[in-house]
């Protein structure tokens, strides 16, 4: 018994110890990043959230086949080996597939990881159109003033939207101690992004970090007065006419967006932002993002990637030709994906727990989504 009570005390000096020292460093969250490890696609009640609120919903059209066109076994075992929740497909603006896994269905709230950096495109060419940003090549630095040090003066907005920031962060996801996990388990986003420098030279090379995307949202937050959500509902959210509320992270209680990640929503009002940007920024005829800013979004920014011209990259969404459809998607960690198909008139939805990618990182699910989807409704 003595040496019980013992080894207890010895344990609980150890614990003391490492919290103190994790405190004074300001790593406190490493606590919450062991006991949850790695990210999950139900991480939402982990954090305080702020709501995106759906406040003028309508639905989706049906398609006359709605479901009645069978996937392919190629795309149905791709779908079920990988975790996948949800599944949608829009053609012409109707749903004609629309399947859902594991308990969830067209209601159910789940992260969208890194699409979310998608959105904060969207609100960035808003507040462009707005005039509460001047323009892409404002010096972040204007709008943050705390960031004004060393070679951190010559990063732009521009810079950021097209990740070739040349700043001293490192997207890892599987140490408890990266950038990136403190991002998402830590409560100082702010003062953690304000201690990032500028270490090369921006506006060169294509690397991707999500230090950039939450950045953006400080440069939101300061430009437009408003937090991230409240400007999301307003000038997105409500005018695509979602049909649930969404919810987004936040660092800490009344603290601010996890903007390059963890916007919590369902497939369907997901697939919104797909259609936003195949009619070229408009909704229902009316203009939600300037549609110069949406052309641009989806072209190649001019900039290395690993010494070759940049192919796969605009501002903050991703882009491929696959079999000669040319498609842009946003995409999340684990798979989540709105990919659209502009020729087809097409948008493919995909929500799940795990994605697909050989060893070099190459997306392996993406090109069995285009192929199968379009073989089957073109």
């Amino acid at each position: 018994m003595k040496k019980i009570k013992s080894l207890l005390i010895w344990l609980l000096l150890i614990f003391g110890t490492i919290s103190g020292l994790l405190l004074i460093c300001g790593k406190f969250y490493f606590w919450k990043a062991l006991a949850y490890n790695y990210v999950n696609i139900d991480d939402l009640d982990l954090f305080p959230a702020r709501t995106v609120a759906a406040g003028n919903p309508a639905e989706w059209p049906v398609a006359h086949d709605y479901n009645q066109v069978p996937l392919t076994k190629k795309l149905s075992g791709e779908l079920e080996a990988h975790g996948s929740v949800a599944f949608l497909v829009i053609r012409n603006d109707s749903v004609v597939h629309e399947q859902y896994w594991d308990g969830y269905d067209g209601s159910s709230l789940s992260n969208s990881f890194s699409m979310a950096k998608s959105f904060i495109s969207a609100l960035i060419g808003i507040a462009m159109a707005e005039g509460k940003i001047n323009s892409l090549d404002d010096a972040v630095a204007d709008y943050l003033p705390g960031f004004d040090h060393d070679d951190n003066r010559k990063l732009t907005i521009r810079h950021l939207l097209t990740m070739s920031s040349a700043l001293d962060w490192d997207e890892q996801y599987a140490s408890l101690f990266s950038q990136t996990t403190e991002a998402y388990y830590g409560k100082r986003l702010g003062k953690q992004m304000m201690r990032l420098k500028v270490t090369g030279d921006p506006g060169k090379a294509y690397d991707y970090m999500s230090c950039n995307t939450q950045l953006l949202g400080l440069v939101l937050r300061k430009a437009t007065g408003t937090k991230i959500s409240h400007y999301a509902t307003e000038k997105l959210w409500t005018p695509m006419q979602a049909s649930h509320d969404a919810r987004w992270s936040l660092g800490r209680k009344r603290g601010i967006e996890k903007a390059y990640c963890c916007l919590y929503s369902n497939a369907r009002d997901f697939a919104r932002i797909g259609k936003l940007y195949l009619d070229s920024g408009r909704w229902n005829g009316r203009q939600l993002v300037p549609e110069e800013y949406v052309l641009a979004s989806l072209r190649p920014a001019p900039l290395l990637d690993k010494g070759q011209p940049n192919k796969i990259y605009g501002y903050h969404w991703w882009l491929d030709n696959i079999d000669g459809h040319p498609i842009f998607y946003a995409r999340g960690i684990l798979g989540q994906y709105v990919i659209a198909l502009p020729e087809e008139d097409l948008i493919i939805v995909r929500l799940g727990k795990k994605r697909h990618q050989a060893g070099d990182g190459t997306l392996l699910d993406v090109p069995v989504y285009v192929r199968e989807v379009a073989g089957i409704y073109m």
